[in-house]
């Protein structure tokens, strides 16, 4: 029977290209070797998978160079490589989140341990817990609404002088001496340590108020020397990208400048300077050294950022773990911390998905 036009069209284009099951059976002999030869060393997942994505990348770029030509097979090398630093970037991502999740659950199902402090709570009630099998005691309810608090107090400080710091770098800076002394200076304050932040609010603070002033809101001002100049920076490259059509179509309307940057520059970009102020609150949450310094640590519950000492969920774990609440038996206080390190990710991920919502609800409307 002949072979009809498009039948030998169908086989010029499908010649010397690579069976669609290819990738397939490429990763099905990369398994198959990768688990002998981790066998031969002492078989785990880790070497499994290391040696199954190397045999994969072999037998694949080498099936594709004996078919298709060197062209393709560099091409799939190439893939290959990116596909195995995405993995490679991805694996302690997945291996933070599913450690925590496994042993925070623990601690993070305990009844009480939301709604309670470690007030009261000593060696003895541990010692119980361990040798008796009763429930751990003691929960995180004062360092949780002492992070809230102070992370309020610091946002409130910060963004509104990191967002009218970009408008006068954006609006008013015109690239003068003054513009260039603030940018440079704020790119220096964004390398600063945040031990050093932590002894900048303690000493400005005991200037002030005396020694030993420590504080919710003294932590709150440290957090907001970090937190301004990421806010500085990320809405001032937001504040940039906005066309200057639209202030210009603004003037022509006759509205001042100020009237402009409010109703017009702002909303526009309110999507990115949202997500910088989101990342500059998840840059500072989990900071330690400067609220030791700055608010001390506290076991019960204290609601005024101004009078006492404050605890927050980081010191919390970091007391948990350095000096458990009964060194003899340490189990129930790395319960602790770890329920803690869970309830620090959550609020995290709740500050993205409230940033977005609030990019989402603000952004200007698009239509025709």
């Amino acid at each position: 029977m002949a072979i009809t036009a498009p039948q030998r069209r169908s086989s010029a284009l499908t010649r010397n290209r690579l069976p669609s099951f290819a990738p397939w059976a490429a990763l099905v002999v990369a398994l198959i070797v990768g688990a002998a030869i981790s066998s031969l060393i002492g078989f785990n997942p880790f070497g499994w998978g290391i040696f199954a994505a190397i045999t994969f990348t072999i037998v694949f770029v080498a099936w594709s160079a004996a078919v298709e030509g060197p062209r393709k097979a560099k091409d799939k090398l190439a893939t290959c490589l990116v596909a195995a630093a995405f993995l490679i970037a991805l694996l302690p991502l997945i291996s933070v989140i599913w450690t925590v999740l496994v042993e925070g659950l623990k601690g993070l199902l305990t009844p009480g341990f939301l709604g309670t402090s470690m007030n009261g709570v000593s060696g003895i009630q541990d010692n119980q817990s361990v040798n008796e099998g009763t429930k751990v005691l003691g929960g995180i309810y004062h360092s949780l609404m002492g992070t809230l608090l102070i992370t309020l107090w610091a946002t409130i400080i910060s963004v509104p002088i990191g967002l009218l710091t970009s408008i006068y770098l954006v609006e008013y800076g015109n690239d003068g001496r003054l513009s260039r002394a603030i940018t440079f200076f704020v790119d220096v304050m964004t390398g600063i340590p945040s031990i050093v932040a932590g002894l900048f609010a303690a000493a400005f603070f005991a200037t002030i108020l005396g020694p030993g002033t420590k504080t919710g809101f003294v932590a709150a001002v440290a957090l907001s020397v970090l937190m301004i100049p990421v806010v500085v920076r990320s809405s001032e490259e937001m504040l940039r990208i906005v066309p200057n059509e639209l202030r210009e179509a603004s003037y022509a309307l006759g509205v001042r400048k100020w009237r402009t940057i409010l109703m017009i520059v702002i909303p526009t970009a309110i999507s990115g300077i949202a997500s910088g102020v989101t990342l500059a609150i998840a840059r500072v949450i989990g900071e330690t050294a400067p609220i030791l310094v700055t608010a001390g640590f506290a076991t019960k519950i204290n609601l005024n950022v101004f009078a006492d000492w404050m605890s927050s969920l980081p010191t919390f774990i970091y007391t948990q773990i350095l000096n458990p609440t009964s060194p003899s038996n340490p189990d129930p206080s790395t319960q602790r911390a770890w329920g803690a390190a869970l309830v620090l990710i959550i609020l995290v991920m709740l500050l993205n998905l409230a940033a977005r919502l609030i990019a989402r609800v603000f952004a200007p409307k698009t239509g025709r």
